[in-house]
C-alpha cells in the first residue's frame, strides 16, 4: 500500500492501466513503494512522497516548460501557503488573502454542486470519482469527507500548489485519497470504474477536449456522469479567442512569456458544447450557480464599455449515451 496514498480497502478495485501500451498494470492498492514495471512494455510506475508516477519520461520532458512557466505565473499569484490550515480553509476561504475573490467564486461552484447536484447521483454507496485537474487536492478532500473515494489527478506534483500540497490533507485529518501524477488525455486506469469524473477549474487546459472526452468516458462506468465546473463558457468561439490573446499578452507583459507551449484551449462555447454532445453522444445539463449581482451585471458593463463579451460559468453535467 503506498503510505497515506490510497483510500483504503476500496482501492482494490481501482486497476491500472499502462499509459505506454496500454495493458492492465495491476491494482492502485497493491503498488509497491518502491514502484513497479509493466510486464508488457516496461514502462515503470514509481511511487515517492505518496504520489504515483504515471508519466512517461517523453511527456514529463514536453510539460517541462509549461510546469515551469505555470509555477512562475502561480507563485506570483502568491498561491499556495506553508501554513496547513489555508488548505484545510478551501475552498471557503483564502487565508492569504491574495486570491479572495477566486476562492470565492469557487466556494459558490463548489456549495452549489455540493447541495444540487451530489446528491443526485450519490446511490448509498461510496462513489469511485476521478477529480481531474485536481491541483492541491481540495476537492478530492472535501469528497471524501462525504464518504466517497476520489482519485486526485494532475500533471504537477508541485508541494504548494499541486498534489505534493496534498500531504496537508492526509496528514492532518482522517481522510484518504489516491493521488496520481497523469495526463488527462493518457489516463493510467482500466475502462470501465469510475462513477464520476469531474474537472475542477481544469477542462481549459485541455489540448484537444474530443480526446480528453473520450479518455474520460473510456474511464467510466456505463452510469457514470463527466462534470466540468469554473471553466470560461462564451457565446461565439471569438470572444474566448480574445480573452485568450489578451491574457497571453498580459502574461508576457508582466512575466517574459506568453505561457502558451502546450497549446491549452483555455475556453468553452456554445457551438463547440453541441458539436462535443453530436461527436461522443452526450447529453450536456447546465446548472447556473448565482455568484451575485456584479457577476450578473458584467456583459452589461461590458456594453456600456464598448468591451468584449465576459465569459459566463456554469456547471456542466454530461451523460453519454449510444456507441
Amino acid at each position: 500500500m503506498l503510505a497515506s496514498a490510497t483510500p483504503g480497502p476500496a482501492a482494490a478495485s481501482i486497476v491500472l492501466r499502462c499509459p505506454a501500451c496500454s495493458e492492465p498494470a495491476g491494482s492502485l492498492a497493491d503498488l509497491p513503494p518502491q514502484g513497479c514495471g509493466c510486464a508488457a512494455c516496461g514502462f515503470r510506475f514509481e511511487a515517492a512522497d505518496g504520489i504515483v508516477r504515471a508519466l512517461a519520461p517523453d511527456r514529463s520532458r514536453l510539460y517541462a516548460r509549461f510546469l515551469e512557466e505555470y509555477g512562475a505565473i502561480r507563485s506570483a499569484e502568491g498561491r499556495g501557503s506553508e501554513d496547513p490550515e489555508f488548505y484545510l480553509a478551501l475552498p471557503y476561504r483564502d487565508l492569504t488573502g491574495r486570491n479572495a475573490g477566486q476562492w470565492a467564486m469557487r466556494a459558490r461552484s463548489y456549495r452549489y454542486f455540493e447541495r444540487r447536484i451530489l446528491p443526485g447521483v450519490e446511490t448509498g454507496q461510496p462513489l469511485d470519482i476521478l477529480d481531474l485537474g485536481a491541483g492541491n487536492g481540495w476537492m478530492s478532500y472535501r469528497l471524501a469527507l462525504h464518504g466517497h473515494r476520489p482519485v486526485a489527478i494532475d500533471i504537477s506534483a508541485d508541494p504548494r500548489d499541486g498534489l505534493g500540497a496534498a500531504r496537508h490533507y492526509l496528514e492532518r485529518t482522517p481522510v484518504r485519497f489516491a493521488r496520481v501524477l497523469a495526463e488527462l488525455e493518457r489516463l493510467p486506469f482500466a475502462g470501465g470504474q469510475f462513477d464520476l469524473a469531474i474537472f475542477n477549474s481544469s477542462f481549459h487546459y485541455a489540448t484537444s477536449y474530443h480526446r480528453t472526452l473520450r479518455e474520460t468516458r473510456r474511464c467510466l462506468k456505463d452510469s457514470g456522469r463527466v462534470v466540468i465546473m469554473d471553466t470560461p463558457i462564451y457565446r461565439r468561439f471569438e470572444h474566448g479567442e480574445r480573452m485568450r490573446e489578451e491574457r497571453h499578452r498580459d502574461f508576457e507583459a508582466r512575466y517574459g512569456f506568453r505561457s502558451d507551449s502546450i497549446p491549452s484551449i483555455e475556453f468553452l462555447h456554445d457551438a463547440m458544447l453541441d458539436e462535443l454532445a453530436d461527436y461522443l453522444f452526450l447529453s450536456w445539463r447546465v446548472y447556473r450557480p448565482w455568484y451575485g449581482l456584479s457577476w450578473r451585471l458584467r456583459p452589461a458593463r461590458a456594453r456600456l464599455f464598448g468591451r468584449r463579451p465576459p465569459s459566463r460559468f456554469a456547471i456542466l453535467v454530461g451523460s453519454f449515451r449510444g456507441p
